[in-house]
């Protein structure tokens, strides 16, 4: 080695001799494998390996800046990919081999920078920060790969309907919301909160409409296969013990599955597309998907996010029966911070209550779990959070929708959402006028325009 090439080039031929350069440009080494992972390569080591880190670390910096244009200019097209299956497992690909590829290169570095010829002092120094780099860098892109395959496979287990999209329909998206119970002590799931979720396609303005579950003599829309089997309505000819709006699940899943023998293969149940057509029947309005939300998961998840807080306005027992006999424990008003267990209890507990409270405490539980579904308390239980996700919430939304309805869903959290509950004394359940409820709902949704003010000349 010359001096002439020392001068040249310090970093590939440096003084050997000199423990104060060899001890500079061990920290210009690891500062540089640190911020343009394969530079340190390309100045004083393998140029092949280093270019490929440099190609490597570019490529991963222009997906980002994409991204990050893509946000402001593109917010859907951004969505979409995020929860592309196909798109999380190359995210997750990319990862995996970026962080084994830092891994190398850190190594290569630490070799190259020849410790030993450093100052004694700095040698602890260059060696932990190095280490510590390494650490967080490949272990973040490490977490990152199983962040995306964690969100993979719950999205897979989630979003089962691989179809095409839909349209709106007269610029809503009707969806049918049901809260399943299926709990140890029920043969079976039968929907035990049922509502028609109407989300305006252009403002992202939701509407929540509330159908009791004791709705008698539902009517179905003409040419359906439901209108089929009861022309009539759901009336006293049922072939279940009580013909109200919950049993028209139970009954087309044990005794009629075949009016509806594509629902599997659509990611669906024959129980579910009767509801759906319950609920058309009820609303007047066009139900393109369901979501179904099972409520013993939904406890799980509760327990998985760290518990829930309920302002509880009224004394409600834990267990025991209707006459409360073996109540052990209860509910206290006040503001309480639930476990899962305790919180669905609070939504179940029918003692002192009717249906319609039963209803508001569910609603109450739905909006305390949203506000715990913040972004540190989500990424920080992410694997288990995904984990649960898919014995929660069941649908036949196509997941190439999931995209656009997550940048609608930014919109609809700005607003307030609006209510509607066809309930006493408005709507008797077991006389209901289901011309005044589609009137409600056609007016809701489509407010007439304000009339002009006559010219006061």
């Amino acid at each position: 080695m010359t001096s002439a090439a020392t001068a040249a080039k310090p970093m590939r031929y440096p003084d050997t001799r000199s423990r104060e350069v060899m001890t500079k440009r061990a920290w210009w080494l690891v500062l540089l494998n640190l911020l343009i992972p394969g530079s340190a390569q390309v100045l004083a080591g393998n140029r092949k390996l280093g270019r490929f880190g440099l190609g490597f670390t570019l490529f991963l910096w222009l997906l980002v800046v994409v991204g990050v244009a893509l946000m402001f200019l593109a917010r859907e097209v951004l969505f979409t990919l995020a929860t592309n299956p196909i798109a999380l497992t190359v995210a997750q690909v990319l990862l995996v081999a970026y962080a084994i590829l830092w891994v190398v290169l850190t190594l290569d570095t630490l070799r190259l920078v020849r410790l030993v010829k450093a100052s004694p002092n700095a040698r602890l120094g260059v060696a932990l920060f190095t280490t510590l780099a390494m650490v967080l860098v490949a272990g973040g892109a490490g977490y990152g790969a199983v962040v995306a395959g964690a969100t993979r496979g719950s999205i897979s287990s989630i979003f089962g309907n691989t179809g095409p999209s839909e349209p709106p329909v007269d610029g809503y998206y009707n969806i049918l919301l049901l809260g399943g119970d299926a709990g140890p002590d029920r043969d079976g799931m039968r929907p035990d909160s049922m509502s028609v979720v109407s989300i305006n396609a252009e403002t992202g303005q939701a509407t929540t409409m509330s159908m009791p579950r004791d709705l008698v003599d539902i009517p179905f829309p003409e040419g359906s296969e439901m209108a089929s089997l009861y022309p009539d309505g759901y009336d006293d000819s049922c072939d279940v013990d009580v013909c109200q709006l919950n049993s028209i699940y139970t009954e087309i899943e044990l005794k009629n599955p075949e009016l509806f023998p594509n629902a599997t293969a659509h990611a669906s149940e024959p129980g579910i597309e009767a509801m759906k057509q319950a609920a058309e029947g009820i609303t007047g309005l066009h139900i393109q998907w369901y979501v179904l939300i099972d409520m013993y998961g939904f406890a799980t998840l509760i327990d998985t996010l760290g518990g829930v807080d309920i302002d509880v306005k009224e004394r409600l027992p834990m267990d025991g029966d209707a006459d409360l006999e073996n109540v052990t424990s209860w509910i206290e008003p006040g503001e309480q911070h639930m476990d899962g267990w305790t919180a669905l209890m609070y939504a179940r507990s029918r003692h002192s209550t009717s249906d319609y409270d039963r209803m508001e405490r569910q609603h109450i539980l739905q909006t305390a779990m949203l506000k715990q579904f913040n972004p540190a308390n989500v990424l920080a239980r992410f694997q288990d959070v995904a984990a649960a996700g898919g014995d929660v919430v069941k649908t036949d939304v196509p997941q190439g929708m999931l995209g656009y309805f997550v940048n609608l869903a930014l919109k609809t959290r700005e607003l307030q959402i609006n209510s509607l509950q066809f309930v006493p004394p408005t709507i008797d359940p077991e006389e209901p006028d289901y011309t005044l409820i589609r009137q409600m709902v056609q007016d809701q949704l489509f407010p007439p325009s304000p009339s002009p003010e006559p010219d006061a000349g």
